[in-house]
């Protein structure tokens, strides 16, 4: 009970972060604008980003399927879909619930052994996912770095006014990272060296030890090469959903819209795909806050990043993110409803 407690608090705190931050995002948002924007806005470029979000979909299911095979050479493509598609639902609601839910439908449908046993338990299931999201983490590490440093001059100024304000330079920045990095490296090595005197050290090294092995199993498994190029493809369609959005808005009519908010949509016009990949990552660290579905979070992060690396109104960037964020819900919603229709009546055990 102490624990089932504790989980309803913190969905309840998590709820009220993101209303906060919902309201606080919309507070100062000219409604007449907004809803012209939207009618004016080009929708087959916010389809065309479902289309993008439904496929990374599909990649995500087929590179956790590779960590599932050893487990279970049956486990099918299908399954892993259908077990994505309802997690991203689950997750609408309560926050990283969802990936108990995949888990858990992947072992309803495992083959079972000659003693009756799913070869996919639960707890095996729910240490690929455990992987899965380790490889999700090194991905956004190597995007940061990567925008980082082929874009420096371009974003280095909002990264360092908003994580780290009042540092001089960037090679200010590379001494943090040095030295955050040596802490962590030091940290581990403590961790290995009293591994064995005491039960909280032992549980940290295991821990540790846990994440190594997700970031490493796809060494280890056949074609891993391929769990690779899955990653690179998933994010490569991550940026084509934000760049459809901002296509979604360029060139749109803006004889409706008030000055200030034409204005803005010229600024819109004038950003690329370099501009995509930044604002794809921007959306991308807002998940580090835990509020259900997102909500809140992603559109005070993206527009956020539009107004202050771009000089685009904080409420013309709302448009933006909630373009695309509620394109993005609408796609789990539909697919999420499907599998998990599909998983009840076809596949009912």
């Amino acid at each position: 009970m102490g624990k089932n407690l504790k989980r309803i608090l913190q969905y309840i705190l998590w709820t009220g972060v993101a209303a906060a931050l919902l309201y606080f995002s919309f507070r100062g948002v000219n409604w007449k604008d907004f809803g012209a924007a939207l009618r004016s806005c080009r929708w087959e470029y916010v389809v065309l980003s479902m289309v993008f979000g439904a496929i990374a979909l599909w990649f995500r299911a087929l590179r956790w399927r590779m960590q599932l095979l050893p487990i279970d050479p049956s486990t099918s493509r299908l399954t892993c879909f259908n077990a994505y598609n309802v997690c991203m639902v689950v997750n609408l609601v309560i926050p990283r619930a969802g990936e108990v839910a995949r888990g858990a439908l992947v072992t309803k449908n495992s083959t079972r052994d000659h003693s009756g046993r799913r070869l996919a338990t639960l707890d095996k299931v729910i240490g690929t996912v455990l992987a899965d999201r380790v490889w999700d983490g090194a991905s956004l590490a190597l995007v940061m770095v990567l925008v980082l440093s082929l874009m420096w001059d371009r974003f280095g100024t909002y990264f360092k006014d908003t994580f780290f304000p009042g540092l001089a330079d960037k090679a200010g920045l590379w001494w943090i990272a040095a030295l955050v990095l040596l802490a962590v490296c030091g940290f581990f090595f403590l961790c290995w060296k009293l591994r064995e005197r005491g039960r909280i050290w032992g549980r940290v090294w295991g821990w540790i030890r846990g994440l190594g092995d997700g970031v490493a199993s796809c060494l280890h498994m056949r074609n891993g090469w391929l769990f690779i190029v899955y990653t690179v493809i998933i994010w490569g369609l991550y940026w084509l959903m934000s760049a459809s959005i901002l296509w979604s808005l360029q060139g749109i009519d803006t004889s409706g819209l008030s000055p200030d908010f034409a204005a803005a949509v010229d600024k819109l016009n004038a950003m690329g795909m370099s501009d995509a990949l930044f604002l794809m990552f921007a959306g991308a660290l807002s998940s580090i806050v835990p509020v259900p579905g997102g909500f809140g979070a992603f559109h005070t992060v993206v527009a956020g990043a539009l107004s202050s690396l771009y000089g685009v109104p904080f409420g013309v960037g709302i448009v933006f993110a909630t373009l695309s964020h509620e394109s993005q819900v609408l796609t789990d919603i539909i697919l999420g409803g499907c599998s998990y229709v599909y998983e009840s009546i076809f596949r009912r055990p």
